[in-house]
């Protein structure tokens, strides 16, 4: 269906990761945006879950073998089939021998590519997300090379192109804001640390250094003090918590975040914002914002709430 021409070795097929599989020292993985990801699924009327390319470093290029809708979401960056401008967040038609060049964004870190049904790999542990670390999983348990070639799961699936919908970030963040605020909770070791520490933690900002990844951001700030040196047993973590090692530089864990870690938990990013923090490229500067378990409920019940009505107007399209 689509030959890869132009990619790095971080570009990989994700859906909305592995569930219940912690117990057994497997990670969640999946999409750094889950958001785009149910989006550019709902534009295709695919199932919300279904998986696609992942795309963090551009420019990216792919050639059709067939003719085949398909949609690109998470980014503003220029999208071009055979040259064309393509609008943002939107479904087109590709015919066989067209090529499909992806460019970067200037504010967000990451595209997805969709095509009809989702991508075809074959699940493991209930999911088609690549696992880079335990290499399993996506296509053949690696990131994508020049040269693959993959399929949708639907290729024949008739659909309803040129159409697409507004950016999320207009709905739920600042597209322009040169720092980026995430909100989170507090999580068990935070009194652990001083006054004037929990205090800076909610000040400063803090940046996103290069050393980050789908496993982690690593932060750069004015350090974290505990109050006295902990030693801790490892314990369960997920995708949001933030932790703090010895030198006091938070590291919040990301998609590809390991099932269990030893560092104190200071903080966690709700739910709801997982999207947004997972498109903010290493560079920027994020502050966090304080909140408390009923707001992070009413954030993920409102962003909900959002792809709800987003699936009913494409329906209305008679799209889906």
């Amino acid at each position: 269906m689509i030959e890869i021409e132009k990619t790095t070795a971080l570009t990989s097929v994700q859906d909305l990761g592995r569930s219940g599989c912690l117990n057994y020292g497997v990670g969640r993985a999946g999409a750094m945006d889950p958001l785009a990801l149910q989006l550019g699924n709902l534009l295709l009327g695919n199932e919300s879950g279904a998986a696609a390319i992942e795309i963090p470093l551009f420019p990216f290029q792919v050639r059709f073998l067939k003719d085949c809708a398909f949609a690109v979401t998470g980014n503003d960056g220029e999208s071009l089939l055979d040259g064309k401008l393509l609008p943002p967040w939107w479904v087109a038609q590709a015919v066989a021998g067209q090529r499909l060049t992806v460019k970067a964004s200037r504010h967000s870190a990451r595209a997805y590519l969709h095509l009809p049904g989702g991508i075809d790999v074959p699940e493991v542990l209930g999911s088609r997300s690549t696992q880079l670390r335990g290499a399993f999983g996506g296509f053949k348990g690696r990131g994508l090379q020049k040269g693959d070639q993959l399929s949708a799961v639907e290729p024949q699936r008739k659909l309803k192109t040129d159409l697409g919908i507004a950016s999320p970030w207009l709905r739920f963040a600042n597209l322009g804001a040169e720092v980026q605020t995430i909100r989170v909770l507090p999580a068990g070791e935070n009194l652990a640390y001083t006054e004037a520490s929990r205090q800076r933690f909610w000040q400063q900002d803090w940046k996103i250094t290069p050393q980050s990844n789908r496993y982690g951001y690593r932060l750069e700030g004015k350090a974290l003090v505990a109050l006295e040196t902990m030693e801790m047993r490892s314990h369960g973590i997920v995708p949001g918590v933030i932790q703090v090692p010895h030198n006091g530089q938070p590291i919040i864990q990301m998609s590809d975040a390991q099932p269990s870690g030893g560092y104190p938990k200071f903080a966690t990013v709700i739910e709801a914002d997982l999207w947004l923090l997972g498109q903010i490229p290493p560079g920027r500067s994020i502050r966090f914002v304080e909140c408390n378990f009923a707001q992070a409920r009413e954030a993920w019940q409102e962003q909900l709430q959002y792809l709800q009505q987003v699936e009913k107007q494409i329906k209305n399209l008679g799209h889906a």
